[in-house]
């Protein structure tokens, strides 16, 4: 799994592409905690275009980016989310909680 972030005024953009199964939700969890904790942005957008499978461990990773985004009182999306993470994410009814854009 990789993670690429860019910010510019307090507003962090990060892309991910690969598996984000177990291993990669880790590697991404930990990747945006440090990034996070050293922007302390107040809009977070999350681009999945270039994620090729994802199981639940993905949910978890939104839900902590989320809740980390409600402490600094800032925003999220997401975006490009392929169809299969879709299903995923409207099942456990993500939709009502997170932006998908």
């Amino acid at each position: 799994m990789a993670v690429s972030c860019m910010s510019a005024r307090r507003e962090l953009t990060v892309a991910l592409t690969g598996e984000l199964d177990h291993h990669g939700a880790k590697q991404v969890m930990q990747e945006l905690d440090k990034r996070m904790d050293w922007e302390l942005p107040r809009r977070l957008s999350i681009d999945m275009g270039g994620v090729t499978f994802m199981d639940s461990s993905g949910i978890a990773v939104l839900l902590r980016a989320h809740r980390r985004m409600a402490q600094l009182q800032g925003s999220m999306t997401v975006s490009n989310v392929p169809p299969q993470a879709l299903r995923v994410f409207q099942a456990a009814g993500l939709h009502r909680v997170i932006d998908f854009v």
